[in-house]
């Protein structure tokens, strides 16, 4: 199997040597020191992941994110950064980003979070087909996208089709708290029980065009899709 090629951006020398020197055991490493130079890296190479810093000169982290989802949907984008305050971490999933790692972190996590990216990437491209009808809206998860018949397609961002997606696999039954958490987020902290509340909220709002359709929390258990 052809190795899997990772864009790496991260201004700090050291950290990105180390990283670099690690990843490349098992996959091609392109790796750029701020958010400028990372761009053309990514138009001009065949990029199956993304691994960006948040803190990043001339052109941050997820501003970097936006112009590659600009291009490009389904490529993976893991985020690395020191700022975990709720609203962080949220604008970093709604700028395009599928994970976020907080420094300091160990080289076998960062390993186990490239390795499940890649995974979930071969995996849903075998699946591209795919569209979903949720009541009166129309959701293509492979395009982020959720359309109601009288109303303008919404962009979804990725985590929120990822949410979305594990709701309807379950519609009308519960969905576990902990295992959306732990699949989605990686464990059941309070903190991403905080943000993943957050995007349920969310996604109430982009599906209340339809009365028929109706996220529930089941208090302490989980979320129901009414539809």
């Amino acid at each position: 199997m052809e190795r899997a090629h990772i864009l790496l951006v991260e201004d700090e020398p050291s950290l990105a040597k180390v990283i670099k020197e690690s990843l490349e055991r098992s996959y091609t490493v392109f790796l750029a020191e701020d958010g400028k130079k990372a761009f053309p890296l990514f138009q001009n190479n065949t990029i199956s992941l993304c691994v960006i810093d948040v803190m990043l000169p001339h052109v941050d982290g997820f501003t970097l994110a936006r112009q590659i989802r600009a291009v490009d949907a389904t490529v993976p984008v893991l985020f690395l950064t020191a700022r975990i305050a709720t609203q962080d971490v949220i604008e970093g999933y709604e700028s395009g980003g599928n994970d976020y790692l907080k420094k300091p972190f160990s080289l076998e996590e960062l390993f186990l979070r490239v390795h499940e990216l890649l995974k979930r990437s071969r995996d849903s491209g075998s699946d591209n087909a795919k569209t979903v009808r949720i009541g009166n809206y129309v959701f293509i998860p492979h395009k982020q996208t959720l359309k109601h018949l009288d109303e303008e397609e919404v962009k979804l961002s990725y985590r929120e089709t990822q949410l979305l997606e594990m709701l309807y696999q379950s519609r009308n039954n519960l969905l576990d708290r902990k295992k959306a958490l732990t699949q989605l987020w990686g464990d059941d902290s309070y903190f991403n029980g905080r943000t993943m509340d957050v995007f349920i909220t969310k996604l109430r709002k982009h599906l209340k065009a339809d009365s028929a359709v109706e996220i529930i929390n089941m208090r302490g258990a989980g979320y129901k899709l009414i539809c």
